[in-house]
């Protein structure tokens, strides 16, 4: 194939990975129509079918499937090593992909970010916020940052943050209308806020462990969100319990806003842990960001 061809490759990475001509076509900078007729000349001249159209979807044919599987990790390699070339400039520079949850990226990301980045303006952090245990390699991430025993052993991992205990909270006023709940159990007679991850589409089920007996409740309420920061504005509103982490509402249980319940049910989980691929090539912006983050107790 042509060189000239290798940007139609590249085009067509882009519509494989993105499962839609819009979003490649934003990615690329070009029309939608421009591309669409790009794959069609890169489908004319292989003979084959790469991707399959429907009004909905787009996905890879097999042909498209073996093509991007082969192809694409080798343009991947290409951008990793000029990127790597950036980092033989005196400052540390380059676009770090980062995916986090909402509440470390709240609560640890960008406190810290805010110090970090006035002092590096050649490093940029593109920050995405999801639920789900996102494969960082195969989504082309660079820095993934989850609970410590959500992170896979294969993976380079730096606690960032110490560890984390959740809580049951809710407002004077909704107590003053209901029984504090003694049990997990009786959580099921309460109108709870419920959290739905995104990346899933299920809800979350509240975890508990009291002497070694851990167990997980499935609660119901008249409300559903998709973040624990809209989850404590609801319950600092009467709406219903909470579950959510214990440093999130500290200052609002000082000032008595708001009551925790089932404190010695409450489970403490293995704190933020920042983590790579071990056989990424460390930049001298990852360097820093990790420097950065790095829990010192």
């Amino acid at each position: 194939m042509a060189r000239d061809n290798l940007n139609d490759l590249l085009a067509f990475i882009a519509v494989a990975r993105e499962r839609s001509f819009t979003k490649a076509a934003a990615k690329l900078g070009v029309s939608q129509s421009a591309l669409s007729h790009t794959i069609r000349g890169l489908e004319t001249r292989l003979g084959l079918r790469l991707l399959t159209r429907t009004t909905r979807s787009v996905s890879p044919t097999p042909a498209g499937e073996r093509l991007l599987s082969t192809v694409g990790p080798r343009f991947d390699e290409i951008d990793e090593e000029l990127a790597a070339l950036g980092e033989l400039r005196d400052k540390p520079a380059g676009t770090i992909r980062i995916t986090t949850d909402e509440h470390a990226a709240n609560t640890i990301l960008q406190p810290r970010l805010a110090q970090l980045l006035p002092d590096y303006p050649d490093i940029k952090i593109e920050l995405v916020v999801d639920f789900g245990l996102t494969d960082i390699v195969a989504q082309r991430y660079d820095v993934g940052i989850r609970l410590g025993d959500q992170v896979a052993k294969d993976m380079i991992a730096v606690r960032i943050a110490p560890d984390m205990r959740m809580a049951v909270v809710g407002a004077p006023t909704y107590f003053a209308k209901h029984a504090r709940p003694k049990t997990p159990q009786d959580l099921t007679e309460h109108n709870c806020i419920n959290l739905r991850l995104p990346t899933y589409g299920g809800l979350y089920a509240w975890e508990f462990e009291k002497a070694g007996h851990k167990l997980k409740v499935r609660v119901e309420g008249q409300l559903t969100c998709n973040g624990t920061q809209q989850m404590l504005n609801a319950a600092l509103t009467g709406c219903g319990l909470a579950y959510v982490p214990e440093e999130l509402v500290r200052p609002q249980v000082a000032e008595g806003r708001l009551k925790a319940v089932l404190k010695d049910w409450c489970p403490t989980f293995p704190g933020y842990h920042l983590y790579y691929p071990s056989r990424r090539q460390s930049s001298r912006a990852l360097a820093v960001l990790v420097d950065t983050l790095r829990y010192r107790p």
